[in-house]
């Protein structure tokens, strides 16, 4: 059965909120330069300012303006979000799909890299390469990448070995089509809709990644981050500052989060019938 994911994500209420969610967010990041008066480095002169007309969520420990701050770590989140989702995703793709069409020796060496990957925990590796390396952006998207891609791969491929029985594809292969054809006329439309909700998973959990990794302090020191901001937020907590300072940050977070998970969650209920009968009888 073909799913047209755009079709779902207009379609299902759920899927709308979180559509709008992220939009709110996008949109936050794209017109922060005309939405805030102050540069989020800037120092305003006075700590811990109350929100005004001015700074319209006060300002921090270091004088700095957190409206201002708190529009430009949306960049940050939306940047970590969309290119470790395309670039997982298009690793997962190019590995799983070409494991079920070639197989053999390639195919096991590419699954036994995917086992090794798996077993070995993120947020160990990320402590400890921020140990000896400088924490950066593009260092960031590349981990964040290399550890979210074989889980993918794994489904990709079983997909993959799904569609290659199908007798479309049984038949071009009978008739002399080559693996790239096939799997750039056959397969890839087909894996579209399944390769669309990896990417939201992928997205939702780099953000929330970034976010942590940056809250317990492994990220660059340069970047304006989400979960930077609570992490200094919470020093402060026995303060008034904790309600302009950590309570928006937080409230940006969850909403980027929830956009994601009932994006994901529309697309997989559209594509698994089980679910969506499930749904169906309960509104019934």
């Amino acid at each position: 059965m073909h799913i047209n994911p755009m079709r779902e994500l207009f379609f299902d209420p759920l899927a709308r909120i979180g559509l709008v969610m992220l939009a709110a967010i996008f949109l936050m990041a794209a017109f922060a330069p005309l939405l805030c008066a102050n540069s989020p480095d800037d120092y305003t002169g006075q700590i811990f300012m109350r929100p005004s007309s001015g700074h319209l969520l006060g300002t921090d420990s270091m004088g700095q303006d957190i409206w201002s701050r708190l529009l430009y770590g949306a960049r940050t989140s939306l940047a970590v979000a969309v290119a470790v989702a395309v670039l997982s995703a298009s690793l997962s793709v190019f590995i799983g799909a070409t494991s079920a069409l070639m197989g053999g020796l390639y195919e096991t060496f590419w699954m036994r890299v995917v086992d090794a990957l798996t077993s070995i925990p993120t947020i160990i590796v990320m402590i400890l390469v921020a140990a000896y390396l400088r924490p950066s952006l593009m260092l960031l998207i590349l981990l964040l990448s290399a550890f979210f891609w074989p889980g993918g791969a794994r489904i990709v491929r079983s997909q993959s070995l799904s569609l290659i029985e199908r007798m479309h594809i049984s038949a071009a292969l009978t008739f002399g089509s080559g693996r790239r054809q096939i799997l750039a006329n056959h397969i890839l439309p087909d894996l579209s809709p399944i390769v669309f909700a990896m990417m939201i998973q992928d997205a939702r959990r780099a953000v929330f990644m970034e976010a942590g990794l940056a809250f317990l302090g492994v990220s660059d020191p340069t970047m304006i981050s989400w979960g930077k901001m609570m992490h200094q937020a919470l020093a402060f907590t026995y303060l008034d500052v904790w309600q302009w300072w950590l309570l928006p940050t937080g409230l940006a977070l969850s909403l980027t989060l929830m956009g994601l998970s009932f994006i994901g969650f529309s697309l997989e209920t559209a594509m698994n019938p089980r679910l969506k009968g499930n749904l169906l009888r309960r509104e019934g």
